[in-house]
């Protein structure tokens, strides 16, 4: 099981498998190796400028003072998260030199030999600055793979405009899971439900589960990770509280714009008067929605279960297999995994300003703080009490991802019973876990 968080140490540092179900050895278009391609779902040209500019504003530094140049490439939200076009292009032979990856998806492409090893470039001392915790899903036998951009813990969002309609004030914040469905009832009107929570099958729907289970006592695997342990009283219960939420027409069955990460499109357009959501939407909201008033409250534990949330990071890796992978694991280090001045305030600007986020490296949070950075609102709120308990990201192989998802996708928006579904899924699990030799799974 992966450590626990706690608030106070928060504050005071603030058998393989193939991607696509193709092999990663074919022939693909020929490679400049005097070039890196960036892929990314942030710039140049993404949806929030201060992002897009960020990342247009790395790829100049790096050009400036680098004979191998690096250029990006913008694939939406939805095509690179949910969709083919990453897997496809290493099943191609043509996959980016670097790219984005996040906890859930990391075995998929260590296992099939993607991954360039970043540790030979690191600077000395770089490594113990990264929290622990949000390193250790990029971690393979002591060798670092992967940095970590960021820690997006997840929340609950509220409309203080839906709660005074519903003469409702922070008194009525929902503590528990009973109280979270009764107040989404009663803030579900004809123009608007109470609730939203992802209905989109996905890493990111599996991500915004696990706090669920894991609050309810449960855990997808045994503690030595030979079997499954989800086909128990905590998956039930979880799952039964997503299906329950649909059921009752306080939640959606479908979600608008991108999904239940899209703050703008759903809670601030009015879509829900609470949505579960990430810290990004601080920054979501502040740039494409500013007028819209909202609160934001950790999310509730059901009845004697224990408070925490899950911490989702996407980090930057090298493509072990493209045309250059020592300039672009260089790249990577360069960008976030320097000791050198620059690169800290780099990242300080893209968890503080650009994307608001909660760094992942101490000297980062450190330089946030002195500017204020969670000094007040809904960063506070974040910092202090949402962050009070937390666990990453699981990072999951496919398989095992599959088996979650088919369950929760079933009761959430079928109608199957919990207890069936969670025994069904365990049972896929353990069969994968018989024959599985890939990388630790964590």
């Amino acid at each position: 099981m992966a450590r626990l968080r706690t608030r106070r140490s928060f504050l005071r540092g603030l058998g393989a498998t193939a991607l696509a179900g193709g092999v990663l050895t074919g022939c693909g278009p020929a490679r400049n190796p005097r070039e890196i391609t960036f892929w990314n779902f942030y710039g140049p040209g993404g949806q929030q400028k201060r992002q897009s500019d960020w990342v247009v504003r790395l790829a100049a530094e790096w050009n400036a003072t680098h004979d191998v140049k690096v250029r990006v490439r913008y694939v939406p939200n939805k095509d690179y998260k949910s969709g083919p076009t990453l897997q496809t292009s290493f099943s191609a032979g043509a996959g980016p030199d670097v790219f984005l990856l996040s906890p859930g998806d990391f075995l998929r492409y260590y296992n099939g030999g993607a991954l360039a090893d970043l540790t030979p470039h690191l600077d000395p001392g770089v490594r113990e600055d990264f929290l622990p915790e949000v390193l250790q899903t990029r971690l393979v036998d002591g060798r670092v793979y992967g940095l970590p951009m960021e820690i997006e813990p997840l929340a609950l969002y509220y409309s203080e405009a839906a709660f005074e309609r519903a003469r409702l004030s922070e008194g009525d914040l929902p503590r528990t899971w009973d109280d979270l469905l009764a107040l989404a009832e009663r803030l579900t009107t004809p123009d608007h439900f109470g609730l939203l929570l992802e209905t989109n099958p996905g890493y990111y729907q599996n991500f915004t589960w696990y706090p669920f289970l894991w609050m309810a006592g449960g855990e997808v695997f045994s503690p030595d990770q030979r079997r499954s342990a989800f086909a128990g009283p905590a998956a039930h219960a979880a799952l039964r509280f997503w299906q329950d939420s649909v059921r009752r027409g306080a939640a959606p069955r479908r979600v608008q714009g991108e999904g239940g990460n899209d703050s703008v499109s759903n809670i601030a357009h009015g879509y829900c008067a609470m949505q579960q959501l990430g810290i990004w939407g601080i920054a979501e909201i502040a740039e494409q929605a500013p007028g819209f008033r909202y609160g934001v409250v950790p999310l509730p534990t059901p009845p004697g279960g224990s408070y925490t949330t899950a911490l989702g990071s996407w980090a930057m890796v090298a493509n072990a297999k493209g045309a250059n992978p020592e300039a672009a694991a260089e790249f990577v280090a360069w960008a976030l995994g320097s000791s050198d001045p620059a690169c800290i305030d780099r990242m300080r600007r893209w968890n503080t300003e650009a994307k608001t986020n909660l760094p992942p490296r101490y000297s980062v949070q450190r330089a946030a703080r002195d500017r204020g950075a969670f000094d007040r609102g809904p960063m506070r709120v974040f910092a202090e009490q949402v962050m009070a308990r937390a666990r990453p990201e699981p990072r999951y192989p496919p398989e095992v991802y599959r088996a979650v998802s088919d369950a929760l996708q079933a009761c959430q928006l079928d109608g199957a019973d919990p207890v069936r579904a969670a025994e069904a899924a365990a049972e896929q699990i353990d069969t994968f876990l018989s024959t599985y030799d890939g990388a630790a799974i964590q």
